[in-house]
């Protein structure tokens, strides 16, 4: 089915998420067979998972299209990208705004906490770092608030994390627009962080005094989500 911006579902339970989490251990330890085996146990716990991701089991080489609502959800007509909050020139930006910006194209991997991985995913978008120095952050900015069109999912980074060059506005990947299964048409890629930080469908970022924990960091997840780090440790080099 697929949501309206009107019909935003139920939002994904914990017990979903740590079934997604022993499917992604799963597959990194055992392989398929063992991912299937695991999947079968835990469908009966997820019947009533809306989202669908009991069955989005995953696997190497592929995406695997996740959403915490009822479906995929409709960019707002005129869509815009609002950059507010604690700024001296809120932005109101459409897709064409950020496209006559100057582009930065990335090929780097996508990374799922859940243990999935698609290296050389190509990516072009706005340094999100661009976007903060026309906007203005005030002297009280500290962190950011992102906010999806989906009416549920949102997220965070701090300022120094916002500023560094791989993490982009996107707006096109693997040489193509951003499709809305993928979170077109905008959506944020945060390259040394797992998957869940780079939210989809992005609609407002905000710049806020301090970090909030975003959708699946009220279930567990770290706030700062280095791949392959634990949370607290310091942050990777940029390459």
């Amino acid at each position: 089915m697929v949501a309206s911006t009107e019909d935003h579902g139920a939002p994904i339970g914990r017990r979903v998420v740590l079934g997604m989490l022993g499917l992604g251990a799963a597959g990194v330890v055992g392989g398929a067979p063992l991912v299937r085996a695991v999947g079968n146990f835990l469908r009966p716990l997820t019947a009533n998972d809306p989202t669908g991701l009991s069955d989005l089991l995953p696997g190497a080489g592929a995406f695997r299209l996740y959403t915490v609502t009822s479906g995929f959800p409709i960019a707002p007509p005129a869509y815009r990208l609002v950059v507010d909050g604690l700024v001296d020139r809120p932005l109101s930006l459409s897709l064409a705004d950020l496209e006559a910006m100057a582009p930065v194209h990335l090929v780097k991997p996508f990374q799922c906490v859940t243990g999935w991985r698609v290296p050389g995913v190509h990516w072009t978008g706005v340094a999100l770092g661009h976007l903060l120095d026309l906007a203005g952050v005030a002297k009280a900015g500290r962190a950011l608030r992102f906010e999806s069109f989906d009416g549920v999912y949102t997220e965070s980074l701090t300022l120094a994390q916002a500023r560094r060059p791989d993490v982009v506005v996107a707006y096109r990947m693997l040489g193509a627009p951003l499709t809305r299964e993928h979170g077109g048409p905008v959506r944020l890629y945060v390259a040394p962080m797992y998957g869940y930080k780079s939210i989809k469908w992005l609609q407002r970022i905000s710049v806020v005094d301090r970090v909030e924990p975003g959708y699946w960091e009220h279930y567990g997840y770290a706030v700062d989500a280095w791949v392959g780090r634990s949370n607290g440790r310091s942050d990777p080099p940029i390459g």
